[in-house]
């Protein structure tokens, strides 16, 4: 019984905090969904990027997230050396309470990356990005708190609100991101970037309530401000490291970490690469990291563990996450160094 009434806060605690958006721990593994502008700023012909989360599984489907993505440069002869246009699609689905609340977006992004030396290994870029969102609520899987009794749920008290006529199950908006990205190098080997991002720049009202202003909500931009870079340390061993800090309406995280990586068959351009490592989301979890990259694909595996007061009901298990990342890169294809993921 201790064990369900401390389920019962950590989900009223999360209520608290509206509109909040959904978030990879694996964050520089989901480029799209962390700035538009790294759009295209990759070495390749094309690039395809999967994440998987399931959130707390001590709380059956608390907040299980799925994301997929696909971008690419084009117009590579017709700019000027060292610039890059990239174009991308994404779609991300987020389902929680085990499956009340669903949501779904579709994006198309672009951005322009404008090379500030002569050898292009520094280069500042700026994206766009639009989505189609929706939002759908299933009132039959939910629970309210006056229907919390002695002895557990009694349903229907809060029969007024399952009943209201002017209540919508799905929700749909427009909305818009951008950001701005510095990507460099001292030496053609080595990469750093700085970036921020916004999302939901627009605002979109999202309620369920129709044609009431009284009882709207609009969904908060969140503001993201993220780094990194990958440096060798060897001719076969190299260390990644990248940070985000991101605050929305109340709420926000930073997150912190590194990983070391080791060529295996001392091939730069084709890689098969081990790397080990971890983050700190601070005051919440430390979130350690396996990856794998070979033949162009980077398989990333990471494990939540709550260090903060919500371990109680949680037991230290905050939650897993996958990741995969497909990179195609023509034979004796050099190009210029880019952010890594």
């Amino acid at each position: 019984m201790r064990k369900f009434i401390q389920i019962i806060c950590l989900l009223l605690l999360t209520t608290i905090v509206k509109a909040q958006d959904p978030h990879f721990s694996q964050f520089f593994s989901s480029p799209l969904t962390l700035n538009p502008a790294f759009t295209g700023k990759f070495n390749g012909s094309w690039r395809l990027a999967v994440n998987h989360r399931d959130q707390w599984p001590t709380i059956p489907k608390a907040y299980v997230t799925t994301s997929g993505s696909i971008d690419f440069p084009i117009l590579k002869g017709k700019l000027p050396e060292g610039d890059v246009f990239g174009i991308g699609i994404s779609g991300l689905t987020d389902a929680s309470s085990n499956n009340a609340l669903k949501l779904n977006y579709g994006s198309l992004s672009v951005s322009y990356h404008k090379a500030i030396d002569e050898n292009g290994f520094n280069t500042l870029g700026v994206g766009f990005q639009g989505t189609y969102a929706s939002t759908t609520i299933d009132r039959s899987g939910l629970l309210f708190e006056d229907e919390l009794r002695q002895n557990g749920f009694q349903p229907n008290t809060s029969g007024e609100y399952l009943i209201n006529p002017n209540l919508g199950n799905t929700q749909r908006y427009v909305d818009v991101n951008a950001g701005l990205l510095y990507s460099g190098s001292s030496n053609g080997e080595n990469n750093y970037y700085l970036g921020v991002s916004m999302y939901h720049i627009n605002r979109p009202k999202v309620s369920f309530l129709r044609n009431s202003t009284a009882n709207s909500w609009f969904l908060a931009s969140r503001l993201t401000v993220h780094a990194g870079g990958t440096f060798p340390i060897s001719d076969v061993a190299g260390i990644n490291l990248s940070l985000i800090h991101q605050s929305q309406n109340k709420a926000s995280e930073t997150v912190i970490g590194g990983a070391f990586s080791l060529n295996a068959n001392g091939d730069k351009e084709n890689p098969t690469s081990f790397y080990i490592g971890s983050w700190l989301r601070v005051n919440d979890a430390i979130i350690p990291y396996l990856g794998l990259e070979f033949s162009g694909i980077r398989f990333g595996a990471s494990y939540d563990i709550n260090t903060s007061a919500l371990k109680a009901a949680t037991g230290s298990r905050g939650g897993t996450e996958f990741s995969v990342i497909y990179t195609k890169r023509p034979s004796e294809y050099m190009g210029i160094p880019c952010p890594r993921f």
